[in-house]
């Protein structure tokens, strides 16, 4: 039998099963939520100028990015915790373009907008000793509580599971340290928040590799 079919006959399985609530992400994702806004209003909380900064398009623009990275993130270790065929995971991993080619959108608005001579000081921002520790800080803690529902699931690609995990628990953190952070060029968040999640990214594919397995 190959592969494909293999995982084809395992999905049809477990689609014949009961799917108790646990295995579902979003209860997952909402605590997940709730988890890092505990951990962010004692120690970060949002910026002085919050309401102020809010119909500023670079700051929604932030805010959009990492919302839609978290919403996609979510949608596919949805589809991850059951066995998917190559081609079907291939067809779900295209979503994650939506917001990277918003930001690099952004980014190409913002190297447009701005002088040549500015970039690198937009890039540095003035944030970058908290942005890239706080992000990860945050997000560390919800690679477990998200992988929860790929644990008790059958993921056909546990690494691939777990870097989206990684991915879901850094957009999270970073939905949150953005309200809190007053560098608000697209690219500051391309550099920096796009370091810390890819860091998270990484983290979760190694939690996948060992603890996802079957």
């Amino acid at each position: 039998m190959k592969t494909d079919q293999l995982i084809d006959s395992l999905v049809a399985d477990h689609a014949a099963r009961p799917r108790p609530a646990l295995l579902s992400v979003w209860p997952l994702a909402a605590l997940a939520m709730l988890i890092d806004l505990a951990l962010f209003l004692p120690t970060l909380g949002p910026r002085p100028d919050l309401l102020s900064a809010i119909g500023t398009w670079r700051f929604d623009a932030k805010l959009l990015v990492t919302g839609l990275l978290a919403a996609v993130s979510i949608l596919l270790l949805q589809r991850l915790r059951r066995p998917q065929p190559a081609r079907a995971i291939s067809r779900s991993l295209k979503w994650l373009l939506l917001p990277a080619l918003l930001l690099a959108l952004l980014v190409g608005a913002e190297l447009l907008m701005v002088p040549a001579d500015l970039w690198r000081a937009r890039a540095m921002g003035t944030n970058v000793v908290v942005c890239l520790p706080a992000i990860t800080a945050m997000g560390l803690p919800l690679i477990p509580l998200l992988s929860e529902a790929l644990r008790r699931g059958a993921p056909s690609r546990p690494t691939l599971s777990g870097a989206v995990a990684g991915l879901a628990a850094g957009s999270i953190a970073a939905l949150f340290y953005a309200s809190h952070c007053t560098s608000d060029s697209p690219l500051f968040v391309a550099s920096w928040y796009g370091l810390a999640i890819g860091g998270l990214a990484l983290v979760g594919a190694l939690w996948g590799r060992f603890v996802l397995r079957w």
